[in-house]
């Protein structure tokens, strides 16, 4: 279950990448170019998007890098990076994935014990 989860936040990171650029770089124009975010709407808060986009695909990444070794840390990271990308972006058909896959890792991270141990990591 390690692996999964670990491959799992490796590739929602990968794919939250994508979702950060076109969310961050959405902040800057809309808020640079008033008109254009008129146009195809406002962000309420431009600056927790900025940080999502940021913030979210890097936790996606290292929570799925330490899933094999510390899998509590690295589950508890996955779930703070599917909350972001839930809060900034929404469910929609560009963060299903990312939401989807980092929110499974997180939640296969933290069921997985150690797998030579007899007790699980809490």
């Amino acid at each position: 279950m390690r692996n999964a989860a670990g491959l799992l936040g490796i590739i929602g990171g990968l794919i939250g990448i994508l979702v950060g650029l076109v969310g961050y770089g959405y902040a800057e124009v809309s808020e640079r170019h008033a008109e254009l975010g008129e146009l195809f709407g406002l962000l309420d808060n431009p600056g927790f998007v900025r940080f999502a986009s940021f913030s979210a695909p890097l936790l996606a990444i290292a929570g799925g890098a330490m899933a094999k070794s510390r899998a509590l840390w690295g589950g508890i990271l996955m779930l703070i990076s599917c909350f972001f990308f839930y809060a900034a972006f929404g469910f929609n058909v560009g963060t299903m994935f990312p939401i989807g896959f980092v929110g499974l890792g997180g939640l296969l991270a933290i069921a997985a014990g150690r797998p030579d141990e007899p007790k699980a990591h809490f």
